[in-house]
């Protein structure tokens, strides 16, 4: 799994995120971290680092643009700035802000170990957050029985077009009236692993599961361009919503 932290100059908070994610992943993530604007990464940054007790020989300042032809499962901007400055700049499937004050800008003593300390329970919660989440084993039976219904899997090859949807475009796009009906199907994918969920003001955004096995993503993805007329009439009445869509939040993934 791939996670990108971005922050401005990527020379503190950024560089503290990706080492401390390194540490708790246990090599279950792939991590980057890059600044709209970038900046030598600040000494005190790998001082407290290494106080940590953690190594930082490989960590270094880089530009957005770097890492802009990557696809990162999670895009986690560390201050309000970055989330505005790189909109429709990354490819990522979710999108966090974690707005962290600048251990450059803190008045009180020990600014970059206290930020450090601050980062690393976040760092803990997101990879607690991130093992509860993981799917229990989906069996090739389960997985084929989600197919086998047609709001399901019309619901699947829809949100891997649109990479997330939320309950009312999935009504409109199926014309389906029964709002508890969809809600149910959706709900059941999720309680399967297949789908993943984030709440954004009151709208619940439906994606596939990061974690979902890669031969059930081709498997979804592949019906999609092969049979791309299942869903032709559903995509028109989707993009016939217009400004009627949800408004997602601002974030930097396309």
């Amino acid at each position: 799994m791939k996670v990108l932290f971005l922050c401005t100059e990527n020379s503190a908070r950024s560089i503290m995120a990706e080492a401390l994610l390194k540490h708790h992943g246990k090599g279950e993530f792939e991590v980057f971290s890059a600044g709209t604007e970038p900046y030598a990464v600040d000494p005190r940054t790998l001082a407290a680092i290494e106080h940590f007790g953690l190594k930082t020989d490989d960590l270094h300042s880089k530009h957005l643009n770097d890492v802009t032809n990557l696809h990162f499962d999670y895009v986690i901007t560390l201050c309000d700035d970055a989330a505005k400055e790189c909109a429709n700049r990354v490819d990522g499937t979710h999108c966090l802000g974690w707005d962290f004050i600048d251990p450059k800008t803190r008045p009180e003593p020990h600014a970059f170990e206290k930020t450090l300390q601050e980062l690393n329970e976040r760092i803990k919660q997101f990879v607690q957050s991130h093992n509860k989440e993981k799917p229990a084993s989906i069996s090739p039976t389960t997985f084929y029985k989600a197919l086998a219904d047609d709001i399901r899997l019309k619901s699947l090859l829809l949100i891997a077009v649109e990479q997330e949807v939320c309950v009312c475009e999935l009504m409109t796009a199926l014309n389906e009236q029964s709002q508890p009906k969809v809600s149910r199907h959706l709900a059941q994918l999720k309680k399967q692993g297949i789908l993943s969920d984030r709440k954004h003001q009151q709208w619940v955004f439906y994606s596939l599961n990061p974690t979902l096995p890669m031969w059930m993503k081709q498997t979804i993805t592949s019906t999609v361009v092969n049979e791309p007329n299942f869903i032709e009439n559903e995509l028109a009445r989707l993009n016939a919503m217009g400004d009627d869509r949800p408004t997602r939040v601002a974030r930097c993934c396309n």
